[in-house]
């Protein structure tokens, strides 16, 4: 079985479980995350492909981190990554990407990804649920980060903090591509209902 047939089941299996956890039926999940029902079979037969998008939406309708739909079992009390291991989530026109090196376990976890963005090159990201924190460090190039409307440079060796739910975008400025490791805070609890 090819790895990505591999994650692909993973993400299937977790999907069902905790969409059972939370109660849903796959019409309101569906509803709720913007999702169609019919991908949304599809995702749990392990059929399709989601895209980064469709993955924030259902972990954000599900109370849970994108990682926690990704993880298989635990592999113990330390777990290195490497970022050549961890297949892109989102891929760029120009050859960005964003990778989901892995996410902190406990009652608020943390995600923590690798973005390359290349110059003018862009990913637009859809409000999260209330309380979600996002922290961006740059660590070469620059970026113009976009919050709510308003864009806020980046460079190489500062940090960015804000409130990930309002809609935000992300953009490589400058010449050179630009190199950044993010954190998402998710919140404590099950998203509420809406």
């Amino acid at each position: 079985m090819t790895e990505t047939a591999a994650a692909l089941r993973t993400v299937a299996h977790n999907v069902r479980a905790a969409r059972i956890r939370a109660g849903l039926s796959l019409e309101e999940l569906g509803r709720r995350a913007q999702v169609s029902k019919g991908a949304l079979v599809g995702l749990e037969k392990a059929q399709g492909n989601p895209n980064l998008a469709t993955l924030v939406r259902l972990a954000d309708t599900l109370g849970i981190s994108v990682s926690a739909l990704m993880q298989g079992p635990s592999e113990g009390r330390v777990r290195v990554v490497t970022a050549d291991a961890v297949a892109p989530l989102w891929t760029g026109a120009h050859g960005g990407e964003a990778r989901l090196m892995l996410t902190t376990s406990g009652p608020a976890p943390v995600e923590i990804w690798r973005w390359r963005l290349r110059p003018d090159e862009e990913y637009p990201s859809h409000p999260h649920q209330a309380g979600v924190v996002e922290t961006l460090s740059v660590t070469s190039g620059r970026m113009t980060l976009v919050v709510d409307g308003t864009e806020h440079t980046v460079e190489a060796g500062q940090t960015a903090t804000f409130d990930g739910d309002t809609p935000h975008t992300y953009r490589g400025a400058g010449t050179e591509t630009c190199h950044l490791i993010m954190t998402v805070h998710i919140p404590p609890g099950p998203a509420s209902a809406s």
